[in-house]
């Protein structure tokens, strides 16, 4: 290795350390504050305490706010990997015109800034009568949680053989046998990092929720923002800090099924 080559090594791996530090500071700052016994975010704390986390079970509409997020994140990433899979088999088996526009439409929520597709959708959703808080949480999270799904189980089909499928079927398997049994064990992989993905999406969602939520039905992230008008003390960071500790076991947990190498394949 050349001189040159070593600096430019020394380079990357410096930028790529400053990169890391810079992503990773908040989230060990909202760790660590969390910890703290002192009634205001500091840092260094002056002493460590579990106070914050001992208060969250007791704080007003919290626990409501959290089972309202768990509910509607599993039903929406329930429901956009069945229509985001059938949206994707369709876009790659089939024939018809303007399949990339389409493939662009359905991922398009990723693209443009929550605000704006917020907006649309209280504006569409009034123009067709829907009113109920919780029936347009869902279905505003269905709409934002499917892209994930589309374009990942979009790039798993384009690299599946769907010979295979009728050679199971040869073998004496329905069509149903043959997609649980071939189509479905290859897509695993596919599913769970975009159900996964989804899920996590929908639970830390603020931009699209503000548009849906009321007195009664908060998420998670609007009733964080609303503690934190009323009383900004670290409880917030020790939420923030349990937001933390569910993406990591996600990510443990598909380390575990799929591996991690596999899971960025996608």
């Amino acid at each position: 290795m050349t001189a040159i080559e070593k600096l430019a090594t020394a380079l990357i791996w410096t930028i790529a350390s400053l990169a890391v530090i810079f992503l990773m500071a908040p989230l060990v700052i909202t760790v660590a504050v969390s910890f703290g016994d002192s009634t205001v975010f500091s840092l260094p704390p002056p002493g460590w305490s579990l106070r914050w986390y001992e208060r969250l079970p007791t704080t007003r509409g919290l626990a409501a706010s959290l089972w309202t997020s768990v509910q509607i994140a599993a039903l929406s990433t329930l429901l956009a990997l069945i229509l985001g899979t059938l949206c994707a088999i369709a876009l790659v088996r089939g024939t018809f015109p303007g399949r990339e526009a389409i493939t662009t439409f359905l991922i398009s929520p990723l693209m443009l800034p929550g605000l704006v597709v917020g907006i649309a959708m209280l504006q569409g959703f009034r123009a067709f009568g829907l009113r109920d808080t919780w029936t347009s949480l869902l279905v505003a999270h269905v709409i934002i949680t499917m892209p994930y799904v589309v374009r990942t189980v979009l790039a798993a089909l384009s690299l599946f053989d769907f010979t295979l499928i009728e050679a199971a079927r040869t073998l004496g398997c329905s069509y149903l046998q043959a997609i649980r049994k071939v189509l479905v064990p290859a897509l695993a992989p596919a599913f769970l990092t975009s159900g996964m993905f989804a899920f996590l999406a929908s639970m830390d969602n603020y931009p699209i929720s503000i548009f849906f939520t009321d007195a009664w039905t908060k998420t998670l992230p609007i009733q964080m923002l609303q503690l934190v008008e009323e009383r900004p003390d670290p409880m917030i960071a020790a939420v923030s800090t349990l937001l933390i500790l569910l993406a990591v076991l996600a990510m443990i947990v598909g380390d575990r099924l799929v591996g991690l190498k596999r899971l960025a394949d996608f």
